[in-house]
């Protein structure tokens, strides 16, 4: 386990500002204590200070994981967002996007959701800007990528995609046994 390099904590950092902005400084600065992210295994964990001193006493073969998993690199250095990081992105969220109850179902199978299965939306959301999904009894239920803007959605047609599916809740039945 290793602290990020600096191209490393600009892509991540870069894919966290697309979701939650410039609250990040949140995410390490909280009032429980400091927080820190960490690579293992080309997975970058969130966890406390004091969770990452104890974690120095497990050598790093032994070590599988520790804290929360916030994502992966891929092999060519893209970073993708797990849906472990969900809880932690949700309260920060700069954009949002409430889905009806018919279309909550097919968004946890993987789905996109469309124009129909819209609830609300934040206002002035950008094309392509990272949104996280909730239920109208707003429960997190994931994120995505706006497919339009706001003002585009109230034009379209309902068998049009709003929000491309990123990841969900419904991810850890799905692919159980590759998440870690």
């Amino acid at each position: 386990m290793r602290p990020l390099t600096e191209e490393e904590t600009k892509t991540m950092f870069e894919k966290l500002s697309k979701y939650i902005g410039e609250n990040i400084k949140l995410l390490v600065d909280r009032p429980d204590g400091t927080y820190c992210f960490r690579l293992h295994q080309d997975r970058v964990y969130y966890m406390s200070e004091k969770i990452l001193k104890l974690a120095t006493n497990f050598s790093r073969d032994k070590l599988i994981s520790v804290g929360t998993c916030f994502g992966k690199f891929t092999k060519t250095k893209k970073f993708r967002l797990h849906i472990t990081a969900l809880d932690f992105l949700a309260p920060y969220a700069k954009f949002k996007v409430w889905v009806k109850p018919g279309a909550e179902q097919s968004f946890l199978y993987g789905n996109h959701v469309l124009k129909s299965g819209l609830g609300r939306i934040t206002e002035n959301t950008m094309q392509y800007q990272g949104v996280v999904v909730y239920s109208m009894a707003d429960v997190p239920l994931g994120f995505g990528v706006a497919a339009k803007s706001t003002q585009e959605c109230r034009r379209v047609d309902p068998m049009s995609i709003v929000v491309f599916h990123q990841a969900d809740v419904g991810e850890f039945i799905r692919s159980e046994d590759t998440l870690t």
